[in-house]
Formats: C-alpha cells, sequence, structure tokens
C-alpha cells in the first residue's frame, strides 16, 4: 500500500507499483467517514521506462464498475515526443482520436 492524501480535495491516493514503476493509482473521494471510489489510473511503459501510456477510468455508481474515459498516449522517436489524446466514445466503444490536442515536443534531453 502507497497511498497519500490531499486534504483540500477529500482525496486519497493509492498507487500500486511493479518494479519500481508506479503502474497504476486509483483515487477515492472521501464521503463522510467513508472511501468512495473516484478515478483510477493505468500506466505502460517501453523497455526503456518511459511511460508509453495513461488511461483514465472513471467510476460508474450506477454501474458500479470503473468506466474508460480517456487516454493519452506517448510516442519516441530520437529527441521527438508525440503526445496523442483519445476519449472513449460509448456507442463505438473504443478510444477516439482528439487532434487538436496531439502535441509534439523536442527534447534535447532524449
Amino acid at each position: 500500500l502507497n497511498a497519500s492524501a490531499d486534504n483540500k480535495s477529500n482525496l486519497i491516493y493509492n498507487s500500486e507499483e511493479v518494479n519500481g514503476m508506479k503502474v497504476a493509482e486509483t483515487v477515492y473521494k472521501m464521503d463522510g467517514n467513508t472511501l468512495a471510489n473516484y478515478m483510477k489510473y493505468n500506466y505502460k511503459y517501453d523497455d526503456q521506462n518511459r511511460m508509453t501510456e495513461s488511461e483514465a477510468l472513471k467510476w460508474n455508481s450506477t454501474k458500479n464498475t470503473w468506466g474508460k474515459d480517456m487516454c493519452i498516449r506517448y510516442a519516441y522517436q530520437g529527441k521527438t515526443m508525440t503526445t496523442t489524446y483519445y476519449k472513449w466514445n460509448n456507442k463505438k466503444s473504443e478510444y477516439i482520436l482528439v487532434p487538436e490536442m496531439t502535441v509534439i515536443m523536442d527534447n534535447p534531453n532524449m
């Protein structure tokens, strides 16, 4: 268990690590004296330990399950990193690219 709290927003964070890398983080919201599921993040890395994907899930209290919300994918080529954003589409049951949010950055430290 690797938990931390943000008292201003009543959020509690619980990270999951594998081999020293954060692979998931669940965010709980204080509701009176109980903790309620709020958000969950899943992370994927490449063989150089660079993040390749960050997926955000929202808690659906009606269905009592996690629902996909957003996915950010990171692609590395030389000194350039491309960040693409995808929003979950329930009707199509897939992530849809949000092209206006795509960011390409040059990093001289890569």
